[in-house]
């Protein structure tokens, strides 16, 4: 922190679960940086559902701080977080802070259908760390938000962006711009909404079914709505 020239953190973050230190170990250390005023909240990045779940629940049990922000990957071209982490997200009260909300550089509008990738981070590999994404899946999404950019004078990143400001119990977005131009075209993100017809648009052309036991839930809405839609009326 002295490096950093503060006495205090905002918010401290767990990267990933630690599974080789109990949960009530963690928790307790964490807790008495708040007390000690060093910092002010916690937030948990990366865990599963269950390991957030766990952590929340040790809280509860021995009265220690919780977890108030997930910092987790969500996007048009990764929406696995819908499956069940926003369910736990919105039944616990935590909010998530999205990162890689534009799929690392994919949802930019520098990729199109039967064009070559432009020269610069991407050309060069500067998707590789993420999970792998089908050619034409990606392409159907891009086809989609290019339409909705094309009805709302906005860019892509801009609707893509947008598309997730307005999911369920997403409450901030990290953005990695890289220089100036980048930064003032994401903000521009921020100040108008998509219509509920534009939103299922791209809810569609970005739809995958969910892994088990999720697609088997979906068939009992009526006792366990879902924040959003997972199948592809």
């Amino acid at each position: 922190m002295r490096r950093l020239g503060t006495d205090h953190i905002d918010i401290y973050f767990m990267h990933a679960f630690d599974a080789l230190t109990p949960v009530e170990e963690t928790l307790r250390a964490l807790d008495d940086l708040i007390t000690s005023g060093k910092i002010g909240y916690i937030g948990a990045s990366n865990f599963s559902g269950w390991q957030l779940m766990k952590s929340l629940a040790t809280s509860e049990k021995y009265g220690l701080a919780r977890y108030v922000v997930y910092q987790g990957y969500y996007s048009l071209v990764g929406r696995d977080y819908e499956w069940e982490l926003m369910q736990l997200a919105l039944d616990q009260g935590v909010g998530t802070m999205v990162w890689s909300p534009l799929g690392w550089g994919r949802l930019t509008g520098k990729i199109r259908r039967g064009q070559p990738l432009p020269e610069g981070r991407l050309q060069k590999g500067g998707a590789v760390g993420g999970p792998p994404i089908d050619d034409e899946y990606l392409y159907n999404v891009v086809d989609a938000l290019d339409q909705v950019a094309q009805e709302t004078g906005k860019t892509v990143a801009q609707v893509a962006l947008n598309w997730l400001l307005q999911r369920p119990s997403v409450v901030n977005l990290v953005i990695g711009a890289r220089n100036e131009q980048q930064l003032q075209d994401n903000l521009g993100a921020v100040g108008w909404k998509l219509t509920a017809e534009q939103i299922a648009l791209l809810d569609r052309a970005s739809f995958k079914t969910p892994i088990y036991p999720y697609w088997h839930q979906v068939q009992f809405e009526e006792r366990n709505p879902k924040p959003t839609r997972w199948d592809n009326d």
